[in-house]
């Protein structure tokens, strides 16, 4: 498999996931700017939609969208348990992380990166992820060490990217310190800073 990514982009849920796996994959880095990867492919002819992360499986076919992406690595490395078995009530449990992940945080936290946005509608969203990151410290304000609970989940990966971008920008999680305790837990993970120095995030 091959992942093509651009560092402290959301590509890097994916990225810790497969290191998580223990599957083989190769990365491609691919530049926003002219829409090609490392090897000078154009990156619009392997995903049209022009974003990252696009996995391309062993046959050629080529899979995007992260919370797909997750689960597809997840399934494919069934005995490491990232995510719970297809079907299962709790494997819903999973989809409804991913799901929350990707449209409160991730599509919340994607246009504050644009200098653009006006000042006044900026601070509207940042007032609705900050009480989004709520949500999830009441849910770890039980003790659970994990999203899930006890075990480390692709929806856990998802979350590495998003705790990342809010480190970027400045949100201030001090009124919640199970965030932080979590944030922490996460980086202390090797597949995390495998990843994460493979992407030139931290050094190697």
């Amino acid at each position: 498999m091959k992942l093509y990514y651009a560092p402290g982009s959301c590509a890097l849920a994916v990225h810790v996931a497969l290191v998580e796996a223990g599957l083989d994959f190769d990365l491609e880095r691919v530049s926003f700017a002219g829409k090609r990867t490392e090897s000078g492919a154009d990156y619009l002819a392997i995903n049209p939609k022009g974003k990252v992360p696009a996995l391309e499986l062993d046959d050629g076919a080529v899979l995007t969208e992260v919370a797909v992406l997750l689960q597809y690595v997840a399934d494919h490395a069934p005995e490491k348990a990232l995510a719970p078995a297809p079907g299962s009530p709790a494997r819903y449990r999973l989809q409804e992380w991913l799901n929350f992940i990707a449209t409160e945080l991730h599509a919340l936290l994607t246009p504050l990166f644009s200098r653009s946005m006006p000042e006044d509608y900026r601070l509207v969203v940042r007032s609705a992820v900050q009480a989004r990151f709520g949500y999830v410290a009441k849910k770890l304000a039980d003790g659970r060490p994990w999203l899930m609970g006890p075990d480390f989940t692709v929806a856990d990966a998802y979350a590495v990217s998003m705790l990342g971008w809010a480190d970027t920008l400045n949100f201030n999680f001090s009124d919640w310190p199970q965030i932080g305790d979590y944030h922490r837990r996460l980086l202390a993970r090797p597949a995390v800073r495998a990843a994460m120095e493979a992407e030139g995030l931290i050094p190697g």
